[in-house]
């Protein structure tokens, strides 16, 4: 097995790994892994619409929908007025939801931090640059 194919096919197992973990650490928050990959969604790119965030999450826009659903019924974020499309309002963070989301960043700041001890910055870009790169070959999800 060539090392790429390795680095490629450790990705899945990795990201179930980071997921548990988060779901872990989430416990008690009232929060899934979902409604944080919207609310974190919400913080890197500001207020959006339903499309924009399944775009950048590269999944279903109908179950974004869903995810955003749940956020919005629990105070962490709200519609607004979108003035590029009437039917298609923006979702953006609540002050609550922006705390939440702060916290749990932080927190898992930290672990990042764990998790890169032995690595030094060069080898972190050239693992990013290798992912990013196949990535982009593989082309839009269909």
């Amino acid at each position: 097995m060539t090392d790429l194919k390795s680095l490629l096919w450790l990705s899945r197992p990795l990201m179930q790994r980071i997921e548990a973990r988060i779901e872990s650490d989430l416990q008690g928050t009232g929060l899934t892994v979902r409604m944080r990959a919207v609310l974190e969604a919400l913080t890197e790119h500001g207020p959006q619409t339903v499309p924009d965030i399944a775009f950048k999450l590269e999944i279903q826009r109908q179950y974004v929908q869903l995810m955003v659903n749940d956020t919005i019924k629990v105070g962490l974020a709200e519609k607004q007025k979108n003035p590029r499309h009437a039917r298609s309002p923006l979702i953006a963070l609540t002050k609550s939801g922006l705390d939440q989301i702060t916290r749990i960043l932080e927190k898992e700041g930290a672990i990042l931090s764990e998790l890169t001890d032995g690595l030094s910055a060069d080898d972190i870009a050239t693992a990013l640059r290798v992912a990013r790169h196949c990535h982009s070959r593989l082309g839009p999800p269909s």
